[in-house]
């Protein structure tokens, strides 16, 4: 084998590691914990990212939300909190449009999620605390995936009687029914009694484990709704076009019509906010955007702490191989020969330290999926090969001067060094 073959050099480099354990895994170490928080704190991200992608999705394709004021990555002004509400009538004006092909106007009794002790739904004996009340037009399943497994979603004419019918959330109808038909049974919501029609399926969650609050929900005919909490004036509007190339057009024949509606004249701005579910992913995204500056940052100084540690134990390699190199340059080798010599020693040192790191990263990712159920971590090829490429590129920067001092020693000198 020549000298300074890549196969010689990786070669004494794992005699290196297999002679000196101890200071080589302490000097690696910092590789191996800048890798591993790379994979860790990436896995972690790219689940929860992967997470509220798919929630996004549940929310409905093809779909624009409208309400009086922003409530998406703004803080409320107070000019904005006494805005004009939305009205049903805004609903049904959107249907007109050219591209909307449903528009669902509803309203919620947002206290009640805050009380804590209120019983929001009872049947017999059995009673589910802190339900939201909604209420909601039949266009509900034409605008969201508003899913049932048991019954059917209540008709125009019994929005048009307020009927005392409800469709329970996922969790409701389990607290008080278990695996019992929870159709036709009454069930008594703030001291009057409602017709159970439907029960709507289990919804996505963004974090894994634990409750959603959603699925703990009655949905009402708005005009019911508005019998029961005639105070909450506070409306969302939803509309769902055809085709998503039409989105831009969509939200400009909704705002034109919103602004005539309202009477905004021409030099104000608008009154009320038109977003969409992937506003929700893009503000998420903004907010790991920060976890993942961190991220760096940490594993930065791991990797620093590593490829000095690398330089160090080179360099003593290098004054521990003197005569070894005064040989070997005696025998033929060149400078060259010399500097890939410890340049791959010290490239493969630090690769062994990113596969440790890797492995480490990915037993931490498992380990998180198993225990901690609302961090659905999953680990990233991409981030992988990133940690293995900077752990070698750690390793040939730092690993460059004690190459070059070695492939510099005069072999006279270094076959006279004891």
């Amino acid at each position: 084998m020549r000298f300074g073959s890549t196969g010689e050099s990786v070669r004494m480099a794992l005699d290196t590691v297999r002679a000196n354990k101890l200071r080589s895994g302490l000097t690696i170490l910092g590789i191996v914990i800048g890798v591993m928080t790379v994979i860790t704190i990436s896995s972690i991200i790219s689940g929860l990212n992967n997470n509220v992608e798919a929630w996004v999705d549940s929310l409905g394709s093809n779909v624009l939300w409208i309400f009086h004021m922003p409530v998406i990555g703004v803080r409320p002004t107070a000019a904005m909190l006494a805005r004009k509400k939305m009205t049903l009538e805004d609903a049904m004006a959107m249907r007109d449009l050219p591209h909307v092909v449903a528009s669902n106007a509803g309203a919620r009794h947002v206290n009640v999620i805050f009380q804590v002790g209120v019983i929001g739904v009872k049947y017999g004996t059995k009673k589910a605390q802190g339900t939201m009340l909604e209420g909601d037009t039949t266009a509900l399943k034409d605008v969201t995936d508003f899913n049932l497994t048991q019954g059917r979603l209540f008709t125009e004419g019994e929005d048009e009687r307020a009927s005392n019918v409800v469709i329970l959330g996922h969790d409701t109808a389990q607290k008080l029914f278990g695996t019992e038909n929870a159709i036709g049974k009454e069930v008594e919501i703030e001291g009057d009694l409602f017709t159970v029609i439907g029960v709507a399926d289990k919804l996505k969650q963004v974090f894994g484990g634990g409750d959603n609050p959603e699925d703990n929900k009655a949905t009402f005919p708005l005009r019911t709704f508005r019998k029961l909490h005639p105070e909450d004036k506070d409306m969302w509007l939803s509309a769902k076009y055809d085709d998503p190339k039409n989105r831009a057009l969509v939200e400009d024949e909704i705002r034109e019509l919103l602004r005539r509606r309202r009477r905004v004249p021409t030099w104000k701005p608008d009154d009320f906010e038109i977003f969409a579910p992937d506003s929700i992913a893009r503000l998420w995204k903004q907010l790991t955007g920060g976890l993942a500056i961190f991220m760096v940052a940490v594993s930065s100084v791991g990797l620093m702490v590593g490829g000095v540690g690398v330089m160090n134990i080179m360099l003593v390699s290098v004054t521990e191989r003197t005569r070894e190199i005064g040989v070997r340059k005696a025998l033929g080798a060149t400078k060259r020969n010399i500097l890939i010599q410890f340049t791959t020693e010290a490239t493969t040192l630090c690769a062994i330290g990113g596969i440790i790191g890797i492995v480490a990263g990915a037993i931490i990712t498992l380990l998180i999926r198993v225990i901690i159920s609302a961090l659905p971590a999953t680990m990233s090829p991409m981030w992988a090969i990133i940690g293995f490429t900077v752990s070698l590129a750690i390793g040939l920067v730092f690993g460059i001067y004690p190459a070059w001092k070695a492939a510099t020693l005069d072999p006279i000198e270094a076959l006279r060094y004891e």
